[in-house]
């Protein structure tokens, strides 16, 4: 090893017995668990948990649309389903060769977090290398509008595994895990029909420029990406409880347990994304899918209405359009994009009127509707009304007082009639009445 990464490794050893005393890993993690435990050298237990799409079931990832039809394993893979054991002194070698502007500091705890994903995650990483061949051009994109480190990547990987629709245990959505309320700070709509968190272009660029305003506030990465788990808030907490410290491993103690875990899990997505052919993981094979292109509506359309009169596969056309809950284009309400095949915006042009009115019914929202009032209203028997129930009952009648501001429509539906006969029984042409006077209403 040269004297430059031997001075590198020493000061790695040194940030990590700064902060933890050296920790050594235990060996009693179960395939149930979701967390790790590490001791310092006093024998001391701290538990760090894993992030959440750490513990995904690869089933549910590979059930996704695309998964399912663009991503195959490797009959081509000649590396056996090993993991190889590699030294430390290997790990800080191959970090510090990682062209990134972050740091990509090496202790037992990210060793732990490297091991998680070269060992029994390593099959969710076949499938995240895949199906990264969709998403980190988009992610690079929007990275480079805002001039940020292109390594930020691969948050997502820790985020949602790659998964546009995940959604955390807190309601975090989409490949970003936006919260609603900053999601919509940044930007994105989320109501009952869209929720752009999902949309993997623009929730891309609005994690891009929540990531720059936290550099702005912070000015140090590994503070960024903690507290784009945590929230500023938390990190300032730490800060606060830390005399000061701005440094990521010496606030680490005063952090949220999944925060602690958050930057290890980072560094390790780092890793295994750059060497996972050093650990014998092969990427799915990936036959991608025709280009796509996006058409505007002003009209509301529902998929099914597209997948129908087209002949396009209904699954296909949500995985393009994975902002939109319930399968409608709410371009009524505005202009509204509807990705689709390249190949298909040529038709879909063409047939927009046989869309919007193919089973127009079926989907369509009532817009006006009639009340029938050839009958009294029904309600409910109660005090409220009991005396005049009684007195229709027996053949009576029964009178009410008009109050100021009432209208003749407001007096026939308390009193479980009609307009009309309130006209009829009372000789009123109009609609002309006065306060204080009375009304009969049988």
């Amino acid at each position: 090893m040269n004297k430059k990464l031997l001075s590198i490794f020493s000061m790695l050893l040194t940030v990590s017995t700064t902060w933890a005393q050296v920790y050594e890993s235990t060996d009693n993690e179960t395939p149930e668990e979701d967390e790790i435990t590490v001791i310092d050298r006093e024998g001391r237990e701290e538990v760090i948990e894993f992030p959440e799409a750490m513990t995904y079931d690869l089933d549910s990832l590979l059930n996704l649309y695309m998964a399912k039809t663009y991503l195959d394993e490797a009959d081509d893979c000649n590396m056996k389903n090993i993991n190889p054991s590699y030294t430390k002194e290997d790990y800080v070698d191959r970090l510090y060769r990682m062209p990134t502007i972050m740091e990509m500091n090496y202790n037992d705890v990210v060793q732990k977090f490297i091991d998680r994903y070269s060992g029994r995650l390593r099959h969710s990483i076949s499938y995240m290398l895949g199906a990264s061949n969709f998403y980190m051009p988009i992610f690079e994109e929007a990275l480079e509008t805002y001039r940020l480190p292109l390594e930020l990547k691969y948050l997502p990987i820790i985020e949602s595994a790659l998964n546009p629709k995940a959604v955390s245990r807190v309601g975090a959505t989409g490949l970003w895990q936006f919260m609603l309320t900053t999601g919509k700070q940044y930007g994105l709509q989320v109501n009952s029909l869209v929720d752009e968190r999902r949309d993997p272009v623009k929730s891309s660029y609005a994690a891009a420029r929540y990531l720059s305003d936290l550099y702005n506030i912070f000015g140090d990465w590994n503070l960024v990406i903690a507290a784009y788990n945590c929230g500023p808030a938390n990190i300032n907490k730490a800060i606060h409880r830390a005399n000061g410290e701005k440094d990521y491993w010496q606030i680490y103690p005063y952090l949220p347990k999944e925060t602690r875990g958050y930057v290890p899990a980072f560094i390790a997505a780092n890793y295994i994304m750059t060497y996972y052919s050093q650990h014998n993981i092969c990427p799915m094979t990936t036959r991608l899918p025709a280009q796509t292109d996006t058409i505007m509506v002003n009209r509301n359309i529902h998929l099914e209405q597209v997948a129908e009169v087209m002949g396009i596969n209904i699954d296909l056309l949500r995985s393009l359009n994975p902002m939109y809950r319930r399968d409608v284009v709410p371009g009524a309400t505005e202009l509204s994009p509807i990705r689709l095949p390249q190949t298909e915006v040529g038709r879909f042009i063409d047939l927009q009127d046989s869309i919007c009115n193919h089973r127009a019914g079926d989907f369509a929202k009532r817009v006006e509707v009639e009340v029938k009032d050839d009958v009294p209203t029904y309600y409910h028997k109660s005090k409220r009304y009991s005396r005049r129930s009684r007195a229709v009952r027996r053949g009576g009648g029964l009178n009410v007082t008009i109050r100021r501001g009432q209208t003749l429509s407001e007096i026939a539906k308390r009193n479980g009639t009609t307009v009309a006969k309130l006209r009829r029984l009372n000789g009123i042409k109009g609609n002309n009445i006065r306060a204080g006077k009375k009304l009969r209403v049988r």
